[in-house]
């Protein structure tokens, strides 16, 4: 008897759970507005990184979900591997989830805070490891309105806010939320300065005084999705209409309703025992082709007029390359997807729009397949088709500024949304 309890007991998936403090304790260079003094000015959020370890027989996978903007990919490859060494595992079995919080440490320029948050990483799921406990679980979505598209002719948006309940097999106690929402996480913007995780925050504050478990959230394809709520004494461009609600509450506003429209379906979903899982990675070249020179000076012109950025160290670069010859510049594209029952987390590092999103569930049929950027990384904007043919700040002008962490100076070529979508959904699950 004892014997068969013990193989009905590894015949399941086990969880795991970890969370650290990742809070810079003195001022830091932060990233993710532009400005000329990025230097930070307080605390108003502690900054978190939850680890979650997932097994099935001998297979075991980790999901990280990080508050930050998005580590640069050397970063969070050289990360994963490490983790993957503890584990036993290939960096593939490893998926970073980044807020994409615009009010957190610049991890490139603070060597000492990207250590230390690795260090504190590396610590969780140190402790993580001692935690496995049989889990059911269930996939759920619930539909809000936290996001608007920046384009106001644009009203695509995946309103999807998705979750995975997990629960103790044995005492049937709710152990995890894992959530996955579509929203930029700047609902603070330009004129703030304190360190925060944003809305991200108060998401997890408000769910888990709920729950009573911890709330673990990723961020999907929302890099042409800006938050409906925002607290700033500036109107910037994502927040220019009357789309917007401008508000000292903004914070709580977003978590409230996410709070909400869960709080609506949760208690209609069944977890249940599972058998199996799986996190695994494919690779897709794609290309950004170099533009005529006198094409980036009307860029930089235009980034200028309309954003107040400066492109010159930008122009120096393009010109530099065009004189080494170089014709075109290669993105190698990891495609990452951890699958659970009968939902997927499938992620890339680009800043992917809502679209890519729709177009993946439109061709999977599965209202459970999450496509979501900010994973394992952050390497710049990937705009639809359309988006490319209108240009603007997700197509040109953001290149200006963070090129140096990209890799190449302008966005991948036209046809890039296309093949990264169909990419994504051919090596999806079945």
């Amino acid at each position: 008897m004892k014997n068969q309890r013990l193989s009905e007991t590894n015949d399941v998936v086990h969880f795991a759970y970890e969370e650290v403090d990742i809070t810079p304790q003195e001022p830091m260079q932060t990233i993710g507005f532009g400005r000329e003094d990025e230097e930070s000015r307080g605390v108003m959020d502690r900054l978190l990184a939850q680890v979650s370890l997932w097994k099935y027989q001998k297979e075991i996978c980790c999901l990280i979900a990080i508050d930050h903007i998005g580590f640069s990919k050397v970063h969070g490859d050289i990360l994963r591997r490490a983790i993957g060494k503890v584990l036993g595992v290939e960096q593939e079995k490893v998926m970073l989830c980044f807020s994409h919080t615009h009010s957190a440490p610049n991890d490139t320029i603070e060597k000492e805070y990207a250590e230390f948050v690795d260090n504190q990483i590396m610590k969780a799921v140190g402790l993580a490891l001692k935690k496995f406990m049989p889990m059911k679980g269930a996939w759920g979505n619930a539909y809000g309105d936290i996001g608007l598209n920046r384009r106001w002719d644009n009203d695509a948006l995946d309103r999807r806010i998705g979750f995975f309940k997990v629960i103790d097999a044995e005492s049937g106690d709710l152990k995890l939320l894992l959530l996955r929402l579509t929203a930029h996480a700047n609902v603070l913007k330009g004129d703030n300065y304190l360190i925060s995780p944003d809305y991200f925050g108060t998401v997890r504050d408000a769910l888990q005084q709920r729950f009573g478990c911890p709330v673990m959230v990723t961020q999907g394809a929302s890099g042409d999705v800006a938050p409906k709520y925002f607290n700033s004494k500036l109107t910037p461009p994502d927040a220019g209409d009357d789309r917007f609600v401008r508000s000292e509450k903004a914070l709580s506003l977003m978590a409230q309703e996410v709070l909400k429209q869960i709080s609506a379906v949760i208690d209609n979903i069944a977890p249940a025992a599972f058998k199996g899982l799986g996190m695994y990675s494919v690779e897709l070249d794609l290309f950004a082709d170099m533009l005529p020179y006198e094409r980036a000076l009307k860029i930089a012109k235009e980034a200028k007029q309309f954003a107040g950025i400066d492109g010159t160290l930008w122009l120096a670069e393009v010109l530099q390359l065009q004189k080494s010859g170089i014709k075109t510049q290669k993105e190698t594209i990891e495609i990452q997807y951890f699958s659970i029952g009968n939902g997927c987390l499938c992620g890339v590092a680009n800043e992917i729009m809502c679209e890519f999103a729709l177009h993946a569930l439109e061709l999977t049929g599965n209202e459970y397949f999450y496509f979501g950027g900010y994973t394992n990384g952050c390497t710049g904007y990937f705009p639809t088709e359309a988006e490319y043919d209108k240009g603007g700040f997700e197509v040109y002008w953001s290149m200006l500024i963070y090129y140096i962490y990209f890799n190449r100076v302008f966005p991948l070529n036209r046809d890039a949304f296309t093949l990264l979508i169909q990419g994504a959904v051919e090596n999806a699950p079945l």
